[in-house]
C-alpha cells in the first residue's frame, strides 16, 4: 500500500533542535495564530478558556473584562497553561505548543503596560463593534510571559529531529 509520509512510521527520532531554530519555529507559529486556549485554575476548579491572543517574543497577552473567570482564577493561582495549534489535516501537519507561566494581569496604570500594548491590535475588535477608534479599551491586560513551552510538530521527524521539543527561558547571560 502506498504510504504518502513514510518518515512517520517506526520510532520517533530523539535529537534535539538547536535552540534558535526552535525558538523560530515556535515564534512562527505564535505569529501564525491568533487563537489558544487558556488554561487556568480557581476555587470552582479547571477552566480553559478560548482567547485571541497576540504576542511580542515569548510573551503572550490578551485583554479581558474585569470580573471574568479567567480572571477570578488568575487573582487565585496566576500559574496558567496556554494551548496554541495549528489546524490539523493529518499527524505530518500535527503542531502546537503549551506555553507555561504565571499571568500578570496589567492595567493602564502599570508602567508594563506601555510595554506591551502596542502590540495588542484592538482597532478591528473596535471596527467590528461599531465603536470609535479614537476611544481605545482601557481593561485589564493579561500578558503571560512563557517560562517554558512544549512544542510539537511531527514535520521535525522527517530531517531526523524527534516531534516534541522543550524550550525553557534563559535565565542569564
Amino acid at each position: 500500500m502506498p504510504v504518502t509520509n513514510p518518515w512517520l512510521a517506526g520510532a520517533s527520532p530523539s535529537e534535539r533542535l538547536p535552540r534558535e531554530r526552535l525558538e523560530e519555529r515556535i515564534l512562527n507559529l505564535l505569529s501564525s495564530q491568533n487563537m489558544c486556549v487558556l488554561a487556568t485554575t480557581g476555587t470552582a476548579g479547571a477552566l480553559a478558556t478560548p482567547v485571541r491572543y497576540f504576542h511580542l517574543g515569548f510573551d503572550l497577552m490578551f485583554t479581558a473584562a474585569p470580573g471574568t473567570p479567567k480572571l477570578r482564577n488568575i487573582a487565585a493561582d496566576p500559574r496558567v497553561s496556554v494551548g496554541v495549534f495549528a489546524p490539523l489535516v493529518g499527524q505530518a501537519s500535527s503542531r502546537g505548543a503549551q506555553l507555561f507561566g504565571h499571568a500578570r494581569v496589567l492595567s493602564p496604570e502599570d508602567a508594563a503596560f506601555e510595554h506591551y500594548w502596542p502590540a495588542v491590535r484592538w482597532q478591528s475588535n473596535h471596527v467590528e463593534r461599531s465603536k470609535d477608534l479614537a476611544d481605545p479599551p482601557l481593561g485589564p491586560l493579561v500578558v503571560i510571559p512563557a517560562d517554558r513551552v512544549v512544542y510539537t510538530e511531527h514535520w521535525l521527524r522527517r530531517d531526523g529531529y524527534a516531534p516534541r521539543q522543550f524550550w525553557r527561558r534563559s535565565t542569564g547571560g
